[in-house]
């Protein structure tokens, strides 16, 4: 496999290259957990990555992001080699991720919670910080007015006050999703969103995907376990069993490839339609 599917359109071909995972392996000990893993994303592709529980899809994504260093293989976002790198400055690159776990200040407030990602852009130094300069009110100013923006087109404006932990599930899915947004990045990589969510949240959540991928002109790699989701959403899909990919293709062609029914949708009789 070279990393996509066939049948993409040629449009969607001359894209520029925003990852590319070439031959990537990855051992904890003398446990395969990825195996000759490849993956091209192209410039505001929305992607899926599924598999059963334990395939390999979050070590991707740690991999990527550089809590994990890869075995073998190549890594790389637009034209920098990501192996080797710390995970603060792959962020800062341009790379940012959710978690399966919502990993929220969960006692600050919601507003607080996305001024905390602005930070790495704040524009002041130690100094200014400590002494209160006149360049620290006016870059925290400056934060906070950023940080209410973001609330407001997610819709938790009128939240700004409320503690981040009191909030209903899917508000904290939503104010994760905010605040990765708010370290600017290019390439978002979403591990299980819909995670606990109920079916009105995941329909809403859909439609917030599609709109962040637009609004924010993205590029988006989804690992999720609800396949209503990633059927609906996804424009290709990537499915790993063991560590390694069995099957690529667009959505239809997915559902129907017998070693997917039979390495995942068979074993986890979840409802695709």
């Amino acid at each position: 496999m070279n990393g996509r599917p066939e049948g993409l359109s040629p449009e969607v071909e001359a894209r520029p290259i925003v990852l590319e995972m070439a031959g990537v392996t990855h051992f904890f000990g003398n446990l395969r957990a990825v195996y000759n893993f490849d993956l091209v994303l192209r410039h505001g592709e929305l992607v899926g990555l599924i598999g059963p529980n334990g395939a390999g899809k979050t070590t991707i994504f740690n991999l990527i992001t550089g809590v994990y260093q890869a075995t073998q293989g190549s890594i790389h976002y637009k034209d920098a080699n990501l192996l080797g790198l710390p995970s603060h400055e792959i962020v800062q690159m341009g790379i940012a991720r959710t978690f399966q776990n919502i990993r929220l200040f969960a006692n600050l407030t919601v507003l607080d919670n996305v001024r905390i990602a602005y930070h790495p852009h704040a524009g002041y130094g130690l100094v200014d910080s400590v002494l209160h300069t006149k360049r620290f009110r006016e870059k925290e100013a400056e934060m906070a007015e950023q940080a209410q923006e973001f609330l407001e087109i997610f819709g938790l404006g009128e939240r700004r006050n409320d503690i981040a932990g009191s909030l209903p599930y899917g508000l904290q899915r939503r104010l994760e999703i905010a605040r990765a947004l708010a370290a600017y990045p290019r390439l978002l990589l979403l591990d299980e969103p819909a995670a606990g969510m109920n079916p009105q949240e995941i329909d809403e959540l859909m439609d917030l995907i599609h709109f962040i991928r637009d609004r924010f002109d993205l590029t988006i790699l989804l690992v999720e376990h609800r396949m209503r989701l990633v059927m609906n959403i996804c424009e290709w899909i990537t499915v790993m069993d063991f560590g390694e990919i069995i099957a690529r293709g667009l959505p239809v062609d997915v559902r129907n490839d017998p070693h997917v029914v039979e390495a995942y949708l068979g074993r986890q009789a979840v409802d695709i339609r």
